[in-house]
């Protein structure tokens, strides 16, 4: 029981407030007629199932990057995707459509695509045949020969080092945030300031 409210008052708090700042984003991503309201009920169901509750601490990334999953998905089952559509579903995370927003989706593809080329081997091709070519967990199996219990444990591992390498990422990048920030104006060393 315990365990329940626990949940809960994590949903309440980390998952919930990030509702309306998700809504008002698809509404001006997707398409006329598109039903915005499921996604976003998908997505907050989703978000409530999450294994390690204790680890998702930043609720509006981890509520966006399930809904920009959801609509890769829905995509990828409605017709064939380039990877610039891909990258562009990317707009999710930007404070609005610009140039720069979708170069940094652009780069986040390019990272993403690097990091997969370092998975091991059976991780790396368990987690395309998933993500990218959306077959079950049963085809995967049937297609590498193997059970579906040691698909699921490569696709578990896949997916562990991502959210690891992702987490490390925002880190160096909050870190190199504050302590660029600490900066005088005009000072072009790090952490140093104006030489007089």
């Amino acid at each position: 029981m315990d365990e329940l409210v626990k949940r809960l008052e994590w949903f309440k708090a980390v998952i919930l407030p990030q509702e309306a700042a998700l809504k008002t984003r698809l509404r001006r991503l997707c398409p006329p007629g598109f039903d915005v309201e499921n996604l976003v009920a998908e997505s907050l169901a989703r978000a409530y199932t999450a294994a390690d509750i204790d680890r998702i601490t930043y609720g509006r990334g981890y509520l966006f990057a399930i809904a920009r999953n959801l609509l890769i998905d829905a995509a990828r089952r409605d017709t064939i995707v380039s990877l610039d559509f891909v990258a562009d579903l990317d707009n999710l995370r930007a404070a609005d459509n610009t140039t720069e927003a979708a170069i940094s989706a652009r780069a986040e593809l390019r990272w993403l695509q690097a990091f997969v080329d370092t998975l091991p081997p059976q991780c790396r091709r368990v987690f395309l045949l998933r993500r990218v070519h959306d077959l079950s967990l049963g085809e995967i199996a049937g297609e590498m020969a193997l059970s579906v219990s040691t698909v699921e444990k490569h696709l578990a591992k896949a997916v562990m080092l991502l959210a690891k390498a992702l987490a490390e990422r925002e880190e160096s990048g909050l870190e190199r945030t504050t302590r660029d920030s600490g900066r005088t104006a005009g000072d072009r060393r790090r952490g140093l300031g104006v030489r007089r």
